[in-house]
């Protein structure tokens, strides 16, 4: 079998949705005549531990662990966290508005630790690995972004070895959602494009998760990128129940930060359980995984709070059951500039479930093509208050 290095900062126990791709990428490699070789951090700063995922892990798989030193202790010092708080991404808050030191932490976040906060994981790992390659050759090198520290440790091998080198990125750089919120500096900003498109010009293969991503990467200098969308594994869904759930349950899975924050679905449904006594009887909203502050702000505006209930992150395989027994998944896309290419990994295994999709974000999305291709559920475009009635309508009618 031929060898493939596969530089990734989330492994198992690390839980999450950054983690899966390449794990399930890796459980199968072996039926393609490649044998995998992991390169992770051994102390990271994982979203969540999630010991399910390890099932998934192949037999003798090679995994190398190398520590990392991260900023995470000064971050939860200087804003007043405990030390076993799990730092969210996206700039998703679950408890209150960010303060004055948490805006300071963000600035340096975006201006001193480029390309993130793991920065400073590069130089030894460049070290380290290119004297593993050396003894143990391989015959590819991946690395799979964010963080994008990793495509910075593979331009280094590039550079020493001249390996084939793909460049896997699960979400954009400077084109990320959040990207405007780092109170980048002209020179950070400069350094941040700077970095991104040496990657983009020096790996050998650019490969993204959505079409609009991929034409996005080429505006930016890549050369053809190649889209392998994330998926979903069949062995995960092989005691999938799907019986018919009790009540109108309307779930979310993952994180719901305030981006994509639906106020309009929180406002129809709100007014549907006012004037609908049978829809107000089985109404039920569920969100599993870390939930934005602001979200719950709006159930409480619009009078949902009693129909809402909230679950904290739990295993892989039991998002997947509690997925299979909802009456309607949620899919609600960020109403950010990069929308059109937001494809959450989510949404495949959504589509395994064969429970109702409700899609909220732009019709001419990627998220949109899927599931209106595979006849999976409505799609209702931002703020389309008229449209979202209907579409709400017509899925109660299904369950009833």
């Amino acid at each position: 079998m031929k060898r493939v290095l596969i530089i990734t900062y989330y492994w198992p126990p690390s839980g999450g949705a950054g983690v899966q791709r390449w794990l399930k990428f890796v459980k199968y490699l072996r039926n393609y005549g490649w044998e995998p070789v992991v390169y992770t951090a051994r102390n990271p700063e994982a979203p969540a531990l999630d010991h399910s995922l390890i099932k998934d892990v192949p037999e003798g798989l090679e995994v190398i662990r190398q520590p990392i030193w991260e900023p995470y202790t000064l971050y939860r010092n200087f804003v007043g966290l405990k030390k076993d708080v799990k730092i969210s991404s996206g700039f998703l808050s679950e408890n209150k508005k960010p303060g004055l030191a948490e805006k300071v932490a963000i600035w340096l976040r975006g201006n001193l630790f480029i390309p993130d906060a793991r920065k400073f994981w590069i130089k030894p790992s460049i070290k380290f690995l290119t004297n593993y390659l050396q003894e143990y050759p391989v015959d590819a090198v991946v690395s799979t972004g964010p963080p994008h520290t990793t495509h910075l440790i593979a331009l280094g091998i590039k550079k020493k070895l001249g390996l084939p080198w793909l460049a896997d990125f699960r979400d954009p750089w400077t084109k990320i959602d959040f990207y405007d919120k780092l109170m980048l500096t002209p020179i950070a900003d400069r350094r941040h494009h700077l970095l991104e498109k040496t990657v983009l010009k020096a790996a050998d293969k650019i490969v993204t998760v959505s079409w609009s991503w991929a034409v996005d990467f080429e505006g930016l200098g890549a050369p053809r990128t190649d889209v392998i969308t994330n998926g979903f594994d069949p062995d995960d869904f092989l005691d999938t129940n799907r019986d018919k759930p009790e009540t109108f349950l309307l779930t979310h899975i993952g994180s719901l930060n305030k981006d994509r924050n639906p106020e309009f679905l929180w406002r129809v449904l709100g007014k549907m359980a006012k004037t609908d006594a049978s829809f107000r009887q089985l109404l039920k909203i569920r969100f599993i995984g870390k939930t934005d502050f602001s979200v719950f702000e709006s159930l409480e505006r619009h009078g949902l709070s009693g129909y809402s209930e909230k679950i904290d992150y739990v295993p892989h395989n039991e998002a997947l059951k509690l997925s299979a027994g909802s009456a309607v998944l949620l899919l609600l896309i960020n109403n950010t500039p990069n929308s059109l290419g937001i494809i959450p990994g989510k949404v495949f295994e959504y589509l395994a479930t064969r429970r109702p999709i409700l899609c909220i974000g732009p019709l001419a999305g990627d998220s949109a093509k899927i599931v209106t291709e595979t006849k999976s559920g409505p799609v209702v475009d931002f703020d389309d208050e008229a449209g979202l009635i209907v579409a709400i309508q017509e899925l109660f009618s299904q369950y009833t």
